[in-house]
């Protein structure tokens, strides 16, 4: 994949191919610029059998890219087209859980004498203790030099020698040249490495770093084994020939708790062995700290838990231009106290976990930013999570086909553990695409958005600017709100502007927290259910507001029914004649008495109950309906215990249809409520009556000088 203008992206995808491009203006680009072009198995001539699309979890298609791919068995085959000159191969695939096989790979209908190994060794995994998982994590890569250079139009096929594989997705690439050994530095082979593989290198490895303190060691091409991690790497640079030919095998690289810094690491592969997600273990390349004033740089980091999991010191870090493939758990995770951390132009495909994660536990991250990443099928989480921090950046990313428990983006005050830094000061969100992006969550049974802001240990109260967003072919929604936790805690301080929103399978705001957002520049098209759904949770939480801030087109209708989620190209549904269309729906109120808060009135339950502020009438009660409705009947209500004793109460019933401009439906009237009959009134409204806002203004009150209401039901029948 490469990168892409956020029109481009939508059609690149569409038709199966990522082109690279050359220099674009930066605002417009989404994405990494890669050094290879990929092509979807499904655009390809193939003999085999073409599976999905699905969004299904645990399904084999949902995990692919494109959530499409094709199904091979012995003899078949799929030819790719080859999109640009290129002599090496990467093809990720899947083959059934405890096989092995091999491919031929043939170019312009000659066999290659080097077949590509694949294998489920990598794959099928489970983790039993993450809350809604299922075995994941399907697929693996696989990659060969071609031993000669393919020009565009070429074929390139692989097909089957037995083994049934399921072939998604091929990169096509223009391997350089191996790199010469650099002046004065140290190589590891004279310190006794094997380039073979067979030796132990670990000792050769810690020997050539000691020896180049303030150089450098090289690692000339070849398979080198280390059997345990580094530690004291600190003030050297580690150099490869290049990520194709230097590969360091192990599943520990550098294990270390602090370092003094400026450390190098470039130009090789870090190949591991771990085949299960164990979160006791440090299977990372980097587990912990590289110290201040570090860079990691083309790198190709495969088969590990973790990429990087940094930890105490990595101020100013830079981590860019790398491939980060088939971890089992997350690609890379700032765990805090990261600060002014760079991490940009990094591919990550088929991660466990979060692909890109800054994780405020212990300390805040600060000053830090993910930048022009490509990321694309993390299977069990988000492609993008920032759980707290401050000043945090995330910009002109690309995020494709996440799978169960995962959005494209999440920003959120999920903490996990304590101590934990709250979301703070403006949290940045940019430029980014999102392509078939966000899930169904098993744990709550209702999707999750392309984009998640979630308050879901604690109120966000952070500035957070969500500018110049495309999301096309989401499953569900595009932008979700939500307290995750299910405590209802706000999310206020959020701007949506300048976003594009193509084909998103049910509604471009999906808001279940109470809070506040501004949007400005939205535009939808192909929207499947509806422009809105706004039903917080709990119900009596608490109103979200959708402030309009101009230049908003293609998403102005509500999802009028808050006891059942829209699928995926349902319209919006005719309401029950019956049914009561404030149930659930947002409420707010001029003022409220303690714990007695507007949406206790629409909660279902005549138990609980409004009531306003005491002793300053006149005061207000008023129910969004979500969409413009003829109501003809209200019937209000107060908690039907005998303690309530009968009272009256003046009450104006008022109605807009903006929630800007209302006019009296039914003027200033005395309504009786009594025990003895169910402490209930209902109100007929007129004919012409045609209302979403609801407001019913108390100018008086025989038994309790403030405005009560325990339920307001509001019906389509007189």
């Amino acid at each position: 994949m490469t990168a892409l203008t956020s029109a481009g992206a939508a059609v690149a995808l569409a038709a199966g191919t990522l082109v690279a491009l050359g220099s674009v203006p930066a605002q417009a680009a989404a994405g990494a610029t890669l050094p290879f072009t990929s092509v979807e198995a499904e655009s390809a001539t193939t003999t085999g059998t073409r599976i999905g699309p699905d969004h299904t979890q645990g399904s084999l298609a949902s995990e692919a890219s494109g959530r499409q791919a094709v199904r091979i068995t012995a003899g078949q085959r799929v030819e790719f087209t080859v999109p640009r000159t290129a002599n090496a191969l990467n093809l990720a695939y899947s083959v059934p859980d405890g096989q092995s096989g091999t491919l031929n790979v043939y170019v312009n209908g000659t066999r290659l004498s080097r077949t590509l190994a694949v294998t489920s060794k990598y794959s099928y995994v489970d983790t039993g203790w993450i809350a809604g998982s299922r075995t994941h994590h399907f697929y693996d890569n696989a990659r060969l030099l071609l031993g000669q250079t393919v020009q565009p139009g070429d074929k390139v096929a692989v097909e089957s020698t037995g083994t049934q594989v399921t072939v998604d997705v091929a990169d096509f690439e223009q391997v350089a040249a191996a790199a010469g050994q650099p002046a004065g530095s140290v190589s590891v082979t004279s310190k006794g490495a094997d380039p073979s593989g067979q030796g132990d290198s670990t000792q050769a490895f810690r020997d050539a770093i000691a020896a180049a303190q303030g150089g450098t060691v090289w690692i000339p091409p070849g398979d080198y084994r280390i059997t345990s991690s580094l530690s004291g790497v600190q003030n050297v640079t580690l150099q490869g020939a290049g990520s194709w030919y230097s590969v360091v095998h192990t599943s520990r690289f550098i294990d270390q708790s602090s370092s003094a810094g400026n450390v190098r690491i470039r130009d090789f592969a870090v190949i591991g062995e771990v085949t299960e997600r164990v979160d006791s273990n440090p299977d990372n390349f980097v587990n912990g700290s590289l110290g201040p004033g570090s860079s990691v740089s083309g790198m190709w980091i495969q088969h590990l838990k973790v990429g990087l999991w940094l930890t105490g010191n990595n101020d100013n870090l830079v981590v860019e231009n790398n491939r980060i493939l088939d971890t089992t758990a997350d690609g890379l995770n700032l765990n805090g106290n990261a600060r002014g951390v760079r991490v940009r132009n990094n591919f990550l495909r088929n991660q466990g976990d979060d692909a890109l994660a800054m994780w405020s536990l212990y300390a805040p991250d600060t000053n830090s930013s993910f930048d022009n990443n490509t990321i694309t099928q993390p299977n069990l989480a988000n492609g993008i999570a920032v759980y707290g921090g401050t000043d945090i950046a995330v910009r002109n990313n690309l995020v494709s086909d996440t799978n169960a428990l995962g959005s494209g983006i999440a920003i959120s005050n999920q903490k996990f553990l304590d101590p934990f830094s709250p979301l703070a000061g403006t949290i940045t969100v940019d430029g980014n695409t999102l392509v078939r992006t966000g899930a169904i969550n098993p744990n709550w049974n209702h999707p999750m958005g392309a984009l998640r802001v979630d308050s879901y240990d604690s109120a966000i109260n952070a500035t957070v600017n969500i500018t110049n967003t495309t999301v096309t072919d989401s499953p569900y929604s595009a932008f979700e709100f939500v307290s995750g936790g299910g405590q209802g805690y706000p999310v206020r301080g959020v701007t949506v502007s300048g976003a594009t929103v193509r084909n998103t399978g049910t509604v471009v705001v999906q808001a279940e927290a109470q809070g506040a957002a501004t949007f400005r520049d939205v535009t939808a098209t192909q929207v499947g259910a509806a422009g809105v759904y706004n039903c917080p949770y709990p119900a009596n939480s608490g109103a979200f507001t959708l402030t309009d801030g101009g230049g908003n087109s293609g998403w102005s209708s509500t999802w009028s029914d808050c006891s059942t989620w829209p699928q995926p190209g349902q319209s919006n549904p005719q309401p029950d004649p019956n049914r009561n269309l404030a149930k659930g729906r947002p409420a707010t109120a001029t003022g409220s008495q303690d714990v007695y808060t507007p949406g206790k009135a629409v909660d279902g339950d005549a138990n609980s109950y409004w009531e306003s502020a005491n002793n300053a009438f006149p005061q207000s009660l008023t129910v969004d309906l979500g969409s413009t409705y003829a109501v003809r009947r209200l019937v209000l209500k107060l908690p039907p215990s005998s303690a309530w004793g009968a009272r009256t109460e003046t009450v104006t019933v008022l109605g807009s249809t903006d929630g800007s401009s209302f006019s009296t439906v039914v003027g200033a009237q005395g309504y009786r409520f009594d025990p003895a009959t169910g402490n209930t009134a209902t109100v007929t409204l007129p004919a012409s009556t045609n209302l979403r806002h609801l407001r019913l203004t108390v100018t008086g009150n025989t038994g309790w000088a403030a405005g009560q209401f325990s339920e307001v039901e509001a019906y389509l029948t007189s």
